[in-house]
């Protein structure tokens, strides 16, 4: 188990992770090679690229997220920016994002009103 510290180390690493990557989708626009290459320089730290994001299944996609130790909030951002990052581009991880919140939803064994609107709202676009 690891200790307080290096905890403290990796949740603030996965913080700054998502944090920047949702920077890079908060604005919509035509995503070309540079763009792609900035998002997966960010997600090789977790072992993803938008191409293995793009092939990995739901159930897959969770298991990296928990061998990354990412808490329910880490999780609820990361399928933010999924779904963000799918808006005009050529890759949809709605499914991937669908399958996310409702894992937190279940798992986290508190019931989330704000995750609920999303899994309602990601739904109607699907």
């Amino acid at each position: 188990m690891l200790n307080k510290g290096v905890r403290d180390e990796k949740k603030l690493k996965a913080d700054k992770m998502l944090n920047t990557l949702l920077a890079y989708v908060f604005a919509p626009k035509i995503w070309n090679m540079e763009d792609t290459s900035l998002i997966d320089n960010q997600l090789t730290d977790f072992d993803l690229t938008t191409v293995i994001l793009d092939q990995v299944e739901e159930k897959d996609l969770i298991k990296v997220l928990d061998k990354h130790e990412m808490d329910w909030e880490q999780r609820e951002k990361f399928a933010d920016f999924l779904i963000t990052y799918s808006v005009g581009n050529q890759f949809d991880y709605k499914a991937k994002a669908l399958a996310i919140y409702e894992q937190i939803q279940v798992d986290s064994k508190i019931f989330s009103f704000g995750i609920s609107a999303k899994i309602a709202n990601l739904k109607k676009l699907m």
